[in-house]
């Protein structure tokens, strides 16, 4: 049986609100800790906006990365910008922006009916983040780039 050290790293992070949950690893050694709503309300776009109630301050060189999680399947919501990027120089509450999924996305079995819409409540799992460090990109322009076996294809090249 193999076992994995992980390193540890420290990561300040500020209550903004009272409802607001400290984050923590579901099971250990997830990759991404849950976030929790701490408030909610709808937008002026009609989207759906979950304020975690909290800031974090993320080391330089690292990114959080905001995503949906699984149990968002059972939602009739999408996360607006599907990955949410958390630089390490914001200091503002971190929040999930969501929109509802097309009537023709819904799965229910009478679309006309609008009303059982399901979606996230206060104090829900409404999304998880990954803290992970990114580097220093150097881009160098060039006249001609080297072969790869996948060359100029793209969408759907690779088979099915």
């Amino acid at each position: 049986m193999m076992t994995f050290h992980f390193n540890t790293m420290k990561v300040k992070i500020k209550k903004l609100h009272e409802f607001a949950v400290v984050p923590k690893y579901a099971i250990d050694g997830d990759a991404c800790f849950d976030l929790h709503a701490a408030t909610y309300h709808i937008d002026e776009m009609g989207n759906h906006v979950y304020g975690t109630g909290l800031a974090f301050e993320i080391p330089e060189g690292y990114v959080g990365l905001l995503f949906p999680r699984s149990s968002n399947s059972n939602k009739d919501l999408i996360l607006m910008n599907s990955v949410g990027i958390i630089d390490s120089g914001f200091r503002g509450e971190v929040s999930f922006k969501y929109r509802m999924k097309g009537l023709h996305d819904l799965n229910r079995k009478n679309a006309n009916d609008i009303t059982i819409l399901r979606t996230y409540s206060v104090s829900d799992r409404i999304g998880q983040m990954m803290i992970i460090p990114y580097p220093k990109i150097e881009f160098e322009e060039v006249n001609e780039l080297s072969e790869s076996k996948r060359g100029h294809g793209g969408y759907g090249s690779t088979g099915k």
